[in-house]
């Protein structure tokens, strides 16, 4: 008689069950969060393309992986694809329009509209770049308020070439209303629209929510706007490319026009249609 009772390797029941991991498709979406299992980084998702997806952590890093890679999302393995396209039928655009289907852009029609600076333009184009070509809309750059009077000079407005103008904090008292108000009274006001948002600068157009914030912070005057919001978000400030990084990030959250404020869509929406009559 043979005593059976370590016939058995008892570690080897212990050792991890080998085999290939089950990983459920999940379509890639921005604002998802994953979490990579070689780096253990763990960001939303902010942009994909080329074969890798783009990855920002909670502190602003952003990180860029292979979309073949290992992935988590609540601990458990995922493996990402690119989403389906929308089944045929109307589709929408991201200002909320419906897309017109295989139609070129139009040649630029003579009407414009000018925007302060080129964070306005890039984000007018995000959101309305689809209807802006389908009209043959150009936008076009002031440079700042204070050139707006030389821009329209050698512009000259008409009846079949209109201006359109956005400006940044628009309000009462402000240097910008001051400017809106000679303009209107000048030679040009009748073929002119100057509208704006009330918000120190384009960025705050964007709803804090999408930066993790439940509002804009206040920023002393002292300090210029768009440095002290980034040292409020804890993002690098000290040279212009760390500006331009900050506004790629915050742009990158904007998915269609639901993602800004309404003083900014009506204004936008208002400009297009005044550009376009007849």
């Amino acid at each position: 008689m043979f005593d059976e009772r370590y016939d058995g390797d008892p570690l080897a029941r212990m050792k991890p069950r080998r085999g290939p991991v089950e990983r459920r498709e999940v379509p890639l979406a921005r604002g998802l969060v994953l979490e990579h299992t070689e780096t253990e980084f763990c960001g939303a998702v902010v942009g994909a393309r080329d074969g890798l997806v783009q990855l920002e952590d909670f502190g602003g890093a952003v990180r860029a992986f292979a979309l073949s890679d290992g992935f988590l999302i609540d601990g458990l393995p995922v493996r990402l694809v690119m989403p389906q396209r929308a089944p045929a039928g109307r589709q929408r655009t991201a200002s909320g329009s419906f897309a017109v289907e295989q139609q070129r852009a139009k040649v630029a029609m003579p009407s414009r509209i000018f925007v302060e600076g080129k964070h306005d333009a890039e984000l007018v184009e995000q959101v309305w770049g689809d209807d802006l070509r389908v009209e043959g809309v150009v936008v076009e750059l002031l440079q700042g308020a204070d050139n707006l009077a030389e821009v329209l000079a050698e512009f000259r407005p008409g009846p079949e070439r209109r201006a359109g103008v956005l400006l940044d904090h628009l309000v009462e008292r402000s240097k910008e209303s001051r400017i809106a108000e000679s303009i209107a009274r000048g030679p040009h006001g009748a073929h002119v629209l100057i509208v704006g948002h009330p918000f120190v600068d384009i960025w705050q157009a964007v709803k804090p929510a999408r930066v993790g914030l439940e509002a804009w912070p206040t920023i002393p005057r002292s300090i210029e706007w768009k440095k002290g919001i980034c040292l409020a978000l804890g993002w690098p400030a000290d040279e212009q490319a760390d500006i331009a990084d900050a506004w790629s990030r915050i742009r990158g959250r904007v998915r269609n026009f639901r993602d800004l404020e309404p003083e900014l869509v009506g204004r936008v929406e208002h400009l297009i249609d005044f550009v376009t009559v007849g």
